[in-house]
């Protein structure tokens, strides 16, 4: 079993592209990278903490191949964005892969690169690819939020313009 974790803005999007797949076993939101230890969502939604709001996800590679949940994050976001994503404003929106070990970082490096050279977009590729900090898991209530809150989560998701980007782009 390995972790991967991967900021993509709000993380209530990030967990349905991930769920449900043979070989992985859990999919947590969380946060990840800024300075406050085992902050709570109202301290990150400021913005002034320095944390991303993530997902941190349980795999075994043998099942599912690392490069292949790459495939699916990339086609998730808007790589180019460094103020966040969509609609959800702030650096707690930024996107970022970390990785856990160097094959994960060298399977990140290659993956950004071919998104930047894939063409399909105008600016830059801004995703960072860093080590993996430390995972702070969010409250229960984030958890499978859009199962436990589906009319606000289909209602949210609409609104953000991810999907339009999505199909625009991916």
């Amino acid at each position: 079993m390995e972790k991967a974790m991967f900021a993509g803005g709000c993380f209530w999007c990030m967990v349905t592209p991930f769920e449900e797949l043979p070989g992985i076993y859990g999919i947590e939101s969380g946060y990840a990278g800024g300075s406050v230890e085992n902050p709570t969502y109202e301290q990150v939604k400021t913005g002034t903490t320095g944390h991303y709001e993530v997902v941190q996800i349980s795999f075994d590679p043998e099942v599912f191949p690392y490069a292949r949940l790459l495939e699916l994050f990339w086609p998730q976001i808007d790589p180019t964005d460094d103020g966040g994503q969509f609609q959800d404003r702030g650096s707690q929106y930024r996107t970022a892969v970390f990785y856990y070990n160097e094959a994960q970082r060298v399977a990140a490096l290659a993956s950004k690169e071919q998104v930047a050279r894939s063409g399909r977009f105008e600016g830059p590729v801004v995703t960072e690819i860093l080590p993996a900090p430390v995972f702070y898991r969010a409250e229960e209530y984030h958890q499978d939020y859009h199962k436990k809150n589906p009319k606000h989560y289909k209602e949210d998701r609409e609104q953000s313009g991810r999907d339009e980007f999505i199909a625009k782009h991916w």
